[in-house]
């Protein structure tokens, strides 16, 4: 082969490769071209609707918003240890939390709910002196129980004074449980039920020491025990482990769990009584009421506190004496603890007048300090505007400061009241009208209040034990004002005089009847022998004449 023949076929090889190589480009171009268009129908399908605002993913501000959610399982359970202990230490030691708290708890339940009795007359076919009197007859032998420290398994509170302590629990906790129980019938009280309040951390599953870990307990029976809570297969909760002391506290007593079913199986009356409000479907315990603020009240605490140093350093007044040679003048002491400071293991302290002497070649520079800022207090309002708003409780509440005008203040009230309303009807139904029902069951047993086909049907039951529970009243700004409204409310019937007696001050209208029939009654007579006196008098005196 010649030399021409082996340069064409190296040409041919060449252009051979270059054309390759341009189909090989185009391919890739093809490709890159496909995969764009697809990205951009994929990104065109994802920036539609919630893409383009609080789902977005590209957005700056979505690039580290971790938002990661599961089950109120995981969401919740694994996290309510830490939750509960942060809400309790702020309840403590944090007096805005502190001022949330116990403001819910006064204005919820007080100094206790008390059960007025409505008996539902017209279906069980009584008359309604007869009902009335009935009532009467069951507020009293009530007030026998609930006003007695026997209704206390521990024989320390009664029965309102245990509803505040269940009530803060539950705030706290994010749930409260009441054990009941029957003791036995003593000659001063012929009621053998008893309540024992448990607090949160007790119900847990066996060496977790409240700890809840994730996992399961799987039983036998093929139930399921999710963090002291008995679950069924169908998810309904039959049962409470609950531990006999506090998990976790050193003591010398042996811990020990007990089981103890939800109802009784011949009465299907509960056993134990579960205060808590869910947030989500399937969960099965309490959320703190702190819990949505515990991180911002902890910063505004911190923050607190470094204003408060501030200014105590502020308040100091120090004088730093300084000496060539190094010498202290004699009569002059200044705050020295440990060895001499000189020899460098000694701690000088800032008191209040003191005198602190300087080493030789030492100096103090002035340092300013703008504390507490000028800013402190807007910072508070609005922090306070936040967590008010989360937990529906005015700041004007939250601070107890009215400081704008009646409207504006009145507004603010409704709206906490909202909140404080339903709280006292979660509690009523979870705990108060339980333990009502509970107590009327065994007064009728014993005969001690006639009640007909109590027993025998669950809507005549239903029909005695029915009641309205009074307790603290919202409050007047103006009592004038708000009386008047009341008045109007009545007039064209758009209230009742017992409603409107419990809304102002939280009495109870038959209770004020029968109080004022007895004082008019005793202001006429005084009336009528002043009227009297006023005669003799006037006849002495025309004898005289």
């Amino acid at each position: 082969m010649g030399f021409k023949d082996i340069m064409e076929q190296a040409r041919l090889k060449r252009d051979l490769k270059q054309e390759q190589t341009k189909n090989q480009l185009a391919r890739t171009r093809a490709n890159t071209a496909a995969l764009e268009m697809q990205a951009d129908a994929i990104e065109q399908y994802r920036n539609s609707g919630y893409s383009n605002g609080g789902a977005s993913r590209t957005a700056t501000w979505a690039e580290k918003y971790h938002s990661h959610s599961l089950s109120a399982k995981s969401d919740i359970e694994e996290n309510r240890k830490t939750l509960r202990e942060r809400t309790r230490d702020l309840s403590m030691n944090a007096p805005l939390a502190t001022a949330a708290v116990v403001s819910t708890r006064t204005n919820c339940v007080g100094s206790g709910l008390v059960p007025k009795p409505k008996i539902n007359y017209g279906l069980l076919g009584i008359e309604k002196e007869a009902a009335e009197e009935l009532q009467t007859k069951i507020k009293n032998e009530f007030a026998l129980w609930a006003e007695s420290t026997l209704c206390d398994a521990s024989d320390q509170n009664n029965f309102y004074e245990l509803q505040q302590i269940a009530f803060l629990d539950w705030l706290k906790n994010g749930e409260e449980f009441a054990l009941i129980r029957y003791d036995e019938e003593l000659p001063y009280m012929p009621y053998r039920l008893r309540i024992k309040l448990v607090e949160a951390d007790r119900v847990c599953v066996e060496e977790s020491f409240g700890e809840y870990d994730g996992c399961d307990r799987q039983l036998k029976n093929g139930n399921t025990v999710m963090n002291g809570i008995e679950i069924d297969p169908g998810g309904k909760v039959v049962a409470y482990h609950i531990c006999s002391v506090h998990p976790g506290e050193y003591t010398a007593k042996k811990l020990e769990w007990t089981r103890v079913e939800k109802r009784g199986k011949k009465t299907g009356n509960p056993n134990v009584l579960h205060i808590f409000n869910a947030e989500r479907a399937e969960q099965y315990r309490g959320v703190p009421f702190l819990a949505p603020v515990i991180e911002t009240i902890k910063q505004l605490s911190r923050y607190t506190e470094a204003e408060i140093m501030a200014a105590v350093l502020n308040a100091m007044l120090a004088i730093f004496i300084t000496s060539k040679s190094g010498e202290e003048v004699g009569g002059y002491e200044g705050v020295v603890e440990g060895e001499d400071r000189r020899g460098g293991e000694g701690k000088a302290e800032i008191g209040a007048g003191t005198l602190t002497y300087l080493g030789e070649g030492e100096d103090v520079k002035p340092v300013e300090s703008k504390h507490p800022s000028g800013n402190y207090d807007a910072f508070v309002r609005a922090m306070s505007m936040q967590i008010g708003a989360a937990l529906e409780i005015a700041p004007e509440i939250l601070l107890k400061k009215f400081g704008q005008n009646f409207s504006a203040s009145k507004g603010a009230l409704n709206e906490t009241w909202k909140a404080y309303s339903m709280r006292r009807k979660w509690f009523v139904n979870d705990f108060c009208q339980e333990v009502y029902g509970l107590w009327f069951a065994e007064a009728v047993s014993k005969g001690r209040i006639d009640a007909p086909g109590f027993f025998e049907d669950p809507i005549i039951r239903k029909a005695y034990t029915r009641a309205t529970w009074n307790g603290p009243a919202q409050g007047n700004l103006d009592p004038v004002k708000e009386v008047s409204a009341s008045v109007k409310r009545i007039e064209n019937g758009l209230s009742t005089r017992e409603d409107e007696c419990a809304m102002i001050n939280g009495s109870d209208y038959e209770d004020n009847v029968r109080t004022l029939i007895g004082e008019n009654e005793k202001l006429a007579e005084a009336n009528k022998k002043g009227g009297k006196n006023e005669n003799n008098k006037g006849k002495r005196a025309d004898r005289i004449k």
